[in-house]
């Protein structure tokens, strides 16, 4: 990969304050002195700028904001986003808030906007009511859609690109904060290649890097990802048992999303695989003797 491919893939990382240091030293020289990486980071930050600055913040009306209250007083607490995030978030919302005050056009926008959140308010409502899943994604399942989703659109290009586990396990050593094998069941086998490999990279997660590992089944990506237990545990969506662990399954954008952690480490696979996504479990479990771990998530 060269150095202009590198430099795109963490536009999105300055752009959140996320690179530190050495990094974030050499992503501004480089955008600097390359007008087609600057004009990218240019339109990347443009882009954020009008979503940031189409989100006024308006009050609810108390009885709307008294409904929520009583459905959220009786589910379970969500993870707690970062402080850096808590305060970006605070930040952009004062913002776009003040750019609303004064004048009788931007007056007549708040009430369409204060409209909307009502309505929107109330879907919530109905939607919270009326769900079979108790509780919300986790923030890793999230990023592990937001990583998959952002690879397929050429954001996200790969460090390395090996179809060899080995090669991959190894190029991760020294670049985590834990040990990441990964299985060879495929190629020790000897069974027919039934998907790809096509290669890793880094992605930030929490102040810490976690491993992106990006597979292929015939057209079809699936995506891994994972982390220290210590630094994610899986939650939310519905729970599944088998073979003596709980997974979590999650739908979020019409992608199928499968955490779970086992031996230290908390991992997420991302397909638009049929049912669960269950048959991209086969990336680490593609043995005869898996055959029932992988029924065993199959819609009852």
């Amino acid at each position: 990969m060269n150095e202009c491919e590198s430099i795109l893939g963490q536009i999105a990382f300055y752009l959140d304050d996320e690179l530190q240091g050495c990094e974030r030293e050499r992503f501004e020289a480089h955008v600097e002195l390359c007008d087609g990486c600057r004009a990218a980071f240019e339109s990347e930050r443009r882009f954020l700028e009008n979503v940031r600055g189409s989100r006024p913040l308006y009050a609810a009306p108390p009885e709307v904001r008294a409904d929520i209250e009583k459905i959220l007083s009786s589910t379970p607490a969500p993870h707690l986003a970062s402080p850096q995030l808590r305060r970006r978030v605070g930040r952009s919302l004062a913002e776009a808030a003040s750019t609303f005050r004064g004048g009788p056009r931007r007056r007549a926008l708040a009430a369409v906007v204060t409209i909307i959140i009502i309505g929107f308010s109330i879907w919530i409502i109905t939607r919270s009511r009326s769900s079979l899943n108790p509780s919300q994604p986790s923030e890793f399942a999230m990023m592990a859609v937001n990583t998959h989703q952002r690879h397929q659109r050429g954001h996200l290009p790969l460090e390395i690109e090996r179809d060899s586990p080995q090669a991959i396990s190894e190029w991760f050593d020294g670049k985590v904060s834990f040990h990441l094998k990964l299985p060879n069941y495929q190629e020790s086998s000897g069974q027919e290649r039934l998907y790809e490999l096509e290669g890793a990279r880094l992605v930030a997660f929490k102040n810490d890097y976690a491993a992106y590992v990006a597979y292929r089944m015939g057209a079809r990506p699936i995506s891994l990802v994972v982390t220290s237990n210590s630094v994610a545990l899986p939650s939310g969506g519905e729970e599944i048992v088998s073979k003596g662990l709980t997974f979590h399954y999650d739908s979020i954008e019409g992608l199928k999303v499968i955490t779970w952690t086992d031996r230290g480490l908390t991992y997420a696979l991302v397909s638009d695989l049929d049912e669960r996504g269950q048959q991209s479990c086969i990336v680490c479990h593609a043995g005869v003797k898996d055959r029932d771990f992988i029924e065993g998530l199959r819609p009852k």
